[in-house]
């Protein structure tokens, strides 16, 4: 007995230790390669499926710092510095920032571990670049969790049709200007960080990154007027086809939640969608305990239903204002930052087609 209690004793001091310990002590870190282009990659966890965390702009693998340890306790965790960023390389030219790399750097990861798949995790140009793998690559993808970044065609869609939008992404486009990386540093761009310890590692990554790499993304992939205007076609994309998670910082003014419309359209699968009223577009920080709850209930569920379901918790009426009859998951549409039901898709489509004119007939939607 008192040799039982010794091991406990043990074990108990070592985990409190471990957690004790900062995040750069406890991943691993490590490179890997696609062709000529070397990634530098932190992991965390040995067993378990694959976990793959893809950050956006501007940011590095640390963005995950949160969510990293309770993942790792049953999945093994990947996050990797994308290309252009930290300590992964930095190829010269926006041909190198394309699509087809950018996949494919995903798809080196997955095979440098051993998987034939992964789960991907992406935020922001993270996650631009996990719905395409599990648009283009479905074999290689067995979950797919986004953060604050709409499918691409409600993107392209809000683009073209919402000015607000529009206005908000004008910093993208200017971003395709060929000195712009001229005028970011690293202090510029690491000043979302609210934890000073925090901006102090962004900053160190950031003057390691290559800022003309970082603005390759937008050169490469974004698209140019006028490939939005009015009544341009959407390129057709193929459905997502694995069980999907979509969390939403509804406070983000870059990426608005009215993208998230139609959603359930495109993922011809298990569909989860979290909304999170008060955080921004760095949701993983803003509201870091609920994103990791939300992507570890996720992770852990085994199986996906047969139809889609959408989380209903965000849902302002439980009744369709046209019919009274209850919501169904896949006729859901949102109107600045709220999320509305309908019965069927026809109720949908006629309050997408004139908001204000139908708002006062849903009780709870704010003005």
């Amino acid at each position: 007995m008192r040799s039982l209690r010794l091991i406990v004793g043990l074990l108990l001091v070592t985990s409190l230790v471990a957690q004790s310990k900062p995040l750069d002590e406890l991943v691993h870190h490590g490179f890997l390669k696609n062709g000529e282009v070397k990634l530098h990659y932190a992991s965390l966890g040995k067993s378990g499926p694959l976990v793959v965390m893809l950050h956006g702009y501007p940011d590095y693998w640390y963005t995950w710092r949160h969510q990293m340890p309770e993942l790792a306790t049953d999945h093994h965790v990947v996050a990797i510095d994308l290309r252009g960023y930290n300590r992964s390389d930095k190829p010269d030219g926006i041909e190198h920032y394309a699509w087809p790399k950018l996949l494919g750097d995903v798809a080196a990861v997955i095979r440098h571990f051993g998987h034939e798949k992964a789960i991907l995790v992406g935020h922001d140009w993270g996650g631009a670049i996990a719905w395409q793998v599990a648009m283009r690559m479905p074999r290689r993808v067995s979950k797919l969790a986004i953060l604050n970044i709409p499918h691409p065609r409600g993107f392209f869609r809000e683009l073209r049709e919402n000015p607000t939008q529009a206005k908000n992404s004008q910093y993208a486009r200017d971003f395709q200007n060929p000195k712009a990386h001229e005028k970011l540093t690293a202090e510029l761009l690491a000043g979302w960080v609210k934890d000073r310890a925090a901006r102090r590692k962004y900053v160190e990554a950031f003057r390691r990154s290559d800022f003309k790499a970082m603005l390759a993304y937008y050169k490469s992939n974004y698209p140019k007027p006028p490939a939005t205007p009015q009544g341009a076609a959407i390129p057709p994309m193929p459905p997502v086809k694995c069980p999907t998670l979509v969390i939403h910082g509804l406070a983000d003014k870059y990426l608005l939640a009215s993208g998230l419309s139609g959603t359930w359209d495109w993922v011809d699968a298990e569909l989860t969608l979290v909304t999170i009223p008060k955080a921004g577009h760095f949701v993983q920080h803003d509201a870091s305990d609920r994103v990791t709850r939300s992507l570890a209930q996720f992770l852990r569920r085994d199986g996906a239903p047969e139809q889609k379901t959408v989380a209903m918790a965000a849902v302002v009426n439980p009744a369709c204002p046209f019919s009274g009859r209850p919501v169904e998951p896949h006729c859901l549409t949102t109107w600045k930052g709220q999320v509305v039901g309908f019965c069927n898709p026809a109720c949908r489509d006629k309050f997408a087609g004139d908001p204000e004119r139908f708002i006062a007939q849903i009780p709870g939607l704010k003005r």
